[in-house]
């Protein structure tokens, strides 16, 4: 609710995570991933897909906008009229008008927010139970976040995660597959939950999901595609690159498993 509001006060403008944390979330200790998560049940009840938002917009590495409309309700003041009299009776003095009262920006926009969020809680409240506005497409996909195996440090995680980013620019620019952005697949990072639990909440067919291992100058990159509907593997691959030049091997990397995938993934 609190996340909602906010957005509907800066609706148009970009409101980074920090901010966010800052503001929703004040005086609390919280990671991003309360953000990511507070915005994905936000788009869930609002049926909003991340990619063709309607309500909530991402702006890569920047934040969250609220791309839909918040203005105030036309002013439509009912005059107060007194009744006729009664035959013989003295007319009765007009009653003055009230002024209306103005409305700040962010009294409108808390109204606004307000009204929607009462009548999602009432949907929910009324049904028993939540609508899923994202049917799944046979031709989707979310990747999760790669895993770091190399050591305890987990030195090679930036390298996972850019693994992971890479996979998801790459797989989007696939004609006709769907795939979750990063805010929502990072959502899962660190979270131990069902394959298919994950891939209902987001609404695809498929899960991508994978690891990174290091020895001496060799990284090895495991991937591995699961068909959400039963939680079997039905595709897997393991890469060898050399560390010369790490940003090459994402793009690599990327381009064999999105070629792989583009034909297994029917």
């Amino acid at each position: 609710m609190r996340l909602l509001l906010y957005l509907a006060e800066h609706a148009g403008e970009v409101v980074s995570i920090d901010e966010l944390l800052d503001q929703v979330w004040a005086g609390v200790v919280v990671t991003p991933d309360s953000v990511y998560q507070a915005v994905a049940s936000l788009r869930r009840l609002l049926g909003d897909d991340p990619k063709e938002p309607a309500y909530i917009a991402t702006v890569p590495r920047l934040g969250y906008r609220m791309v839909a409309t918040v203005s105030p309700w036309a002013d439509q003041t009912i005059p107060l009229v007194a009744p006729p009299p009664a035959s013989g009776a003295t007319p009765a003095a007009p009653i003055p008008d009230r002024p209306t009262p103005s409305l700040s920006r962010r009294s409108v926009a808390l109204a606004g927010a307000a009204t929607l969020c009462l009548a999602l809680v009432a949907a929910f409240v009324f049904k028993g139970k939540t609508v899923d506005h994202q049917a799944t497409s046979l031709r989707s996909v979310a990747v999760l976040p790669f895993l770091d195996l190399t050591t305890q440090e987990m030195n090679e995680e930036y390298f996972a995660d850019g693994m992971t980013e890479e996979l998801i620019d790459k797989l989007s620019k696939v004609p006709g597959l769907k795939v979750p952005p990063p805010t929502s697949s990072f959502y899962f990072k660190g979270k131990h939950i069902k394959v298919t639990e994950i891939a209902k909440s987001l609404g695809v067919a498929y899960v991508l999901d994978g690891s990174v291992r290091k020895s001496d100058t060799t990284l090895r990159v495991a991937a591995r595609l699961v068909r959400a509907e039963d939680g079997y593997v039905i595709w897997s691959e393991t890469y060898d690159r050399p560390l010369a030049n790490k940003l090459n091997v994402q793009d690599d990397i990327a381009n064999e498993v999105t070629k792989a995938l583009g034909a297994t993934i029917h």
